[in-house]
């Protein structure tokens, strides 16, 4: 819509004779919905993100390393209408051109952080979502550069700031029938056997699969205790300290809330993630053993999930359900790339070391 109405194509990656390319992550997510189809289930998914906005552009952070950059608002203004004004231009531009790109939101507001925006995507069938994500994140970019605004979808930019979510919501309907198999009237939170079972399937397994939650360094710089961000597998019922957060309603309105991913992800394997994990607990038939957390997430005891890019990949690249779930080739794959991460960043000289050690070694 910005580029008067130009075509844009998605497109995926197969093999010399047709078949998926293994490591291709929307043909992983393919896969993963084909097995929800086989059990008789379509999965719907809803992905919210929350952002940072600058007001600059590529090379006057460039300039600056990237620090002390000029957010677009001041403050901890979090759910705003008078942000909304200072930056018309920029929200109208996102309301309406996302639309016009089959990227429909249900809402956008400034979130806790300077200059922070959180958007909620319109849930749809579980591919679509996640294009919906995917261009998401590109084109809030594209707009942003053509206001004067330089967003980042980093998990976390500064130790004194809330980091970044990407939260996930899923439910799982009746294929024949197109009703909700998670919603249960007679329990006190809306939640069927098989809700339970699908919620402990991601109990069971996210850990293992924590590096397509949380991909990069930056990502583990938000699991952190006391910011709103999961660090061990737990669930509740409306708790927003919890890695899973039920959300009991109606037919149409009980779902899932997988509070683990951030807004660095990529949302096809991220999805892919969250629903073959669900799915596995639902196939094993999984019960919830454990209380709903009813006060902080952070009380748990609990084993906390991985503190570091490092560990989450050996666990995953170690993990037999992980390849199960997705193939060893994707699996290889993608822990040789993390790997790789890893080991560029021990290269690296930060502001933190220069600050500890410069004069006292």
């Amino acid at each position: 819509p910005w580029e008067g109405d130009r075509p844009c194509f998605l497109g995926e990656f197969e093999q010399p004779d047709g078949e998926p390319l293994p490591i291709c992550p929307r043909q992983l997510l393919r896969r993963v919905i084909g097995r929800a189809t086989e059990l008789g289930f379509e999965p719907v998914f809803g992905l919210e993100f929350e952002w940072f906005n600058f007001a600059e552009t590529p090379d006057t952070a460039a300039a600056t390393g990237h620090r002390d950059l000029d957010p677009i608002s001041p403050g901890m203004f979090g759910y705003s209408v008078i942000r909304h004004s200072h930056n018309a231009e920029f929200f109208d531009a996102l309301m309406g051109q996302l639309r016009d790109y089959r990227i429909p939101l249900e809402g956008l507001h400034t979130e806790t952080g300077p200059g922070v925006l959180e958007a909620a995507i319109l849930h749809s069938d579980t591919l679509e979502a996640a294009d919906r994500a995917v261009l998401f994140k590109t084109a809030t970019k594209e707009i942003g550069a053509r206001v004067g605004i330089l967003p980042t979808f980093m998990a976390r930019i500064a130790a004194d700031l809330p980091g970044c979510s990407g939260h996930h919501h899923q439910s799982l309907l009746e294929a024949a029938t197109g009703e909700s198999v998670f919603h249960d009237p007679d329990d006190r939170a809306s939640m069927s056997p098989l809700f339970r079972s699908y919620v402990a399937g991601q109990l069971a397994y996210l850990g293992d699969l924590l590096p397509m939650l949380a991909p990069t360094l930056n990502s583990y710089k938000r699991l952190v205790e006391g910011y709103w961000a999961p660090t061990r597998p737990t669930w509740g019922i409306d708790n927003r300290t919890v890695a899973l957060r039920v959300i009991p309603g109606g037919p149409k309105s009980t779902r899932l809330e997988t509070r683990l991913p951030g807004s660095d992800v990529n949302p096809y394997l991220s999805v892919a993630a969250c629903l073959a994990a669900g799915l596995r607990g639902v196939a094993e038939g999984l019960e919830l053993d454990t209380e709903p957390v009813s006060g902080s997430g952070y009380d748990s005891t609990a084993p906390r999930y991985p503190t570091t890019l490092e560990e989450a990949t050996r666990r995953f690249s170690d993990s037999a359900v992980a390849r199960e779930l997705l193939g060893d080739e994707f699996v290889d794959h993608f822990a040789t790339s993390r790997r790789w991460e890893w080991n560029e960043s021990l290269k690296a000289v930060t502001d933190w070391e220069l600050r500890r050690y410069f004069e006292i070694v």
